[in-house]
């Protein structure tokens, strides 16, 4: 019991940090436009995310049981500990130098790391795996061409408009637009976690479902909700200002591109990163006004921060997982 203790603490830890952490893609449009103030975006933000963290089960029962099977599996709480140290560890440290890193691809890899050197390779559904990867890999792109599409077709709609009344219209618009990129981050984001605690229950015996207990709901979905409120603002600084500069038509496009296609992700139970398609779905929107317009810098710094994290999670996981394994 006492092990499960520790798993629910680390586990509710990675949770906050996360709700600071990634919650800033939700709402850095809003306030960069000025449509919210920071104070009240990430209030606005945490309300949501602890909302949409209540709407579903599907993304954390692909967290629960397609990277390995928590029924069968060997050292399975260990495994997670393992990974939920990894995680922490390396979202703090992106934290703390304002890198938009994925908490996804963090959870995803580090959990992947840890069965590998805790179970070993064919200790991974490599099928539901891959269907992760394929996921976390498809949903920027789609991000990117939803943004440049919607923003085409708004830039044509309201090529004639009075610049003063579109900026001030769509600054309402904005804010309901962020409150559900807000939503939906909490629905898929949200749900990870619980996903983790339920392979640990499973694993250790204390449930024989992959079924999320309400209890856990509701503590992930408070946690990542109290996570938006209190932190934030470094993330955003890199996601909204450093990329292009941001009208509110330009935010409103990408904030509802953001909620497009994580909403479709949370349906589908597909664990997807909320960073990549919220700063993909800023670039498409920012590329469909002028290509030479964005930071391409800034955005080839966030792809290569992408790129490195699940490989470096998943050996951080292993090593923790080796050290773990010669005391316990």
């Amino acid at each position: 019991m006492t092990i499960i203790v520790i798993i629910l603490i680390l586990a509710l830890i990675f949770e906050f940090i996360n709700g600071f952490h990634d919650t800033a893609n939700a709402i850095a449009m809003s306030v960069s436009t000025k449509a919210l103030s920071p104070r009240f975006a990430v209030f606005y933000a945490g309300a949501l995310n602890f909302v949409g963290a209540l709407t579903s089960q599907a993304v954390a029962k692909s967290i629960g049981g397609k990277i390995a099977d928590p029924f069968q599996i060997d050292n399975g709480l260990l495994i997670v500990i393992a990974a939920l140290i990894a995680a922490i560890f390396w979202n703090l440290l992106t934290w703390y130098y304002g890198i938009p890193s994925s908490s996804s691809h963090t959870l995803i890899g580090s959990v992947a790391g840890a069965v590998i050197f805790g179970s070993g390779f064919d200790a991974i559904n490599w099928e539901g795996f891959t269907d992760i990867i394929k996921a976390l890999i498809i949903s920027p792109f789609l991000a990117f061409g939803v943004g440049f599409i919607i923003m085409k077709i708004l830039a044509i709609i309201f090529k004639n408009a009075n610049p003063y009344r579109a900026t001030r219209g769509f600054r309402g618009f904005q804010i309901i637009a962020s409150g559900l990129a807000a939503f939906s981050h909490g629905g898929n984001d949200g749900q990870k976690t619980m996903g983790i605690i339920v392979f640990a229950l499973v694993a250790g015996g204390f449930q024989s479902t992959l079924d999320v207990p309400f209890w856990v709901q509701v503590l992930c979905a408070g946690t990542i909700g109290l996570g938006t409120m209190i932190g934030g603002m470094r993330i955003i600084k890199t996601v909204a200002k450093k990329i292009f500069k941001v009208k509110p038509i330009n935010g409103f496009a990408a904030d509802l591109t953001s909620f497009a296609v994580l909403q479709g992700a949370t349906m589908f139970g597909l664990p997807v990163s909320t960073t990549h398609v919220s700063s993909s779905a800023i670039l498409g929107v920012g590329s469909s006004k002028r290509f030479k317009g964005v930071n391409w810098g800034v955005a080839i710094r966030i792809v290569t921060t992408w790129v490195i994290t699940l490989p470096i999670s998943a050996l951080i996981a292993g090593l923790v997982m080796m050290v773990l394994k010669l005391f316990i």
